[in-house]
Parts: structure tokens; C-alpha cells; sequence
């Protein structure tokens, strides 16, 4: 298991706050710090994952549970009929986003927005998020990370024609989200309503050649 950087600094804040507090006022006192300080290190937790080897299977993007699976008629990067999959991440999730697949970024967008909750049906249209199109020699897949009411931050750590191995880390979204990945119709989607999923780990899709 292990912590993302970020996560040193939040929790590093929360406990000098609860040693202060228990030293000058009373140990009572450093309690809620101290278990804020807790939380942050569960919530930047990145767990090993196993990423499976096939090159024909999509992987979550997310940990989450599946809100909704969208047929759409078009996509500005994946530029034909394609499926959309919505997933919920609670602040009891792991909030780091990994790549669906192996390929290379050729579309990053970052869209500014508002902060409502991230279980709402348009807040892929009304919230603030960052989008990266992801393409290999088989198929190309949009992966949009959206702020919540409490996810007033999208951390990305990857730039237009980065690489990504399928499975790897590319960014953050802080304290409860919702992650969309968008998929060609040839991709057979085993993923359901509902279904929880976990990033980089579970097979969401296979490509149908």
C-alpha cells in the first residue's frame, strides 16, 4: 500500500494541529485533528493492483461503484457511436485515476465548472473537469475526471503525448468525485448498473475485433 505525495502534506498539517492542541490545551483537545489526519492517509492510499496483460481488455478507470451506462451517438475524440460509463467514487474510495489502456494521450482538455454533487446526472456537463483522449493502434477511449460538491480539486500528473501503460497512474481527483470513460461500440461492456468497480483491476470492457 502505498500513500500519494499529497497525501504526506494533509495528514503532516492535521497531526502538528492535534500536537499543538494536545499540548496547549488539553489531549481532548487533539482528537479530531488527529483522526482527520487518519482520514488523509486512507484517503491518498494507491493499493498494488494486478493489471491484466491481455491488450484486448479495458480496465476501470476508477474505484467506484457504476452509476450509469450512456449510449452516445457521437464523441469529440473518440469521433463515433460509443457507450459512456459513469462511475461514483465516495469519500471511503480510492481516488486515484488510472489509464484504461495502454496508448498515448492526443486530446487534454481542462473545463472549468461548477461544484455540484458528484452523484448528479449532469454534472459530466455542468462541473468543473479534466479530460484526456487516450490512443493506441486498436482503439481510442476518453477519460474525464469531474470535481463534487467536496472534490474542489483534479490533480493531473500526465501532458499531451505522454505514454501510459494500461493500469497507471495519471492523476487524483480530492474528497469524493465522479470518473467517466467513454468507449468505441466495438467494445463489449461487462460491467452493470450499480456493479462496483476497482481502478486499473477490473475488466470493464473487451474489444470486439
Amino acid at each position: 500500500m502505498q500513500i500519494i505525495r499529497e497525501g504526506y502534506y494533509f495528514a503532516g498539517v492535521a497531526f502538528i494541529i492535534a500536537l499543538f492542541l494536545g499540548v496547549t490545551i488539553n489531549p481532548y483537545a487533539a482528537i479530531l485533528p488527529a483522526v482527520i489526519g487518519c482520514y488523509c492517509i486512507y484517503f491518498f492510499r494507491s493499493p498494488e493492483r494486478k493489471i491484466p496483460a491481455d491488450e484486448s481488455l479495458i480496465v476501470s478507470p476508477a474505484d467506484g461503484t457504476v452509476q450509469d451506462i450512456v449510449d452516445l451517438d457521437d464523441d469529440e475524440f473518440v469521433k463515433s457511436p460509443c457507450k459512456k460509463i459513469i462511475i461514483f467514487l465516495s469519500v471511503f474510495d480510492v481516488h486515484v485515476n488510472r489509464s484504461p489502456i495502454a496508448g498515448e494521450i492526443k486530446l487534454q482538455k481542462y473545463i472549468c465548472g461548477r461544484f455540484r454533487p458528484a452523484y448528479k446526472d449532469t454534472v459530466g456537463f455542468e462541473n468543473e473537469r479534466h479530460l484526456i483522449g487516450i490512443e493506441n493502434e486498436k482503439l481510442r477511449v476518453t477519460v474525464t475526471q469531474i470535481a463534487g460538491i467536496l472534490a474542489r480539486r483534479i490533480v493531473s500528473w500526465v501532458t499531451l503525448d505522454d505514454k501510459l501503460e494500461k493500469g497507471e497512474l495519471y492523476g487524483l481527483i480530492r474528497f469524493g468525485s465522479c470518473t467517466e470513460i467513454v468507449v468505441p461500440k466495438n467494445v463489449e461492456v461487462f460491467v452493470q448498473k450499480g456493479q462496483k468497480v476497482r481502478g486499473g483491476e477490473t475488466v470493464i470492457g473487451k474489444i470486439k475485433f
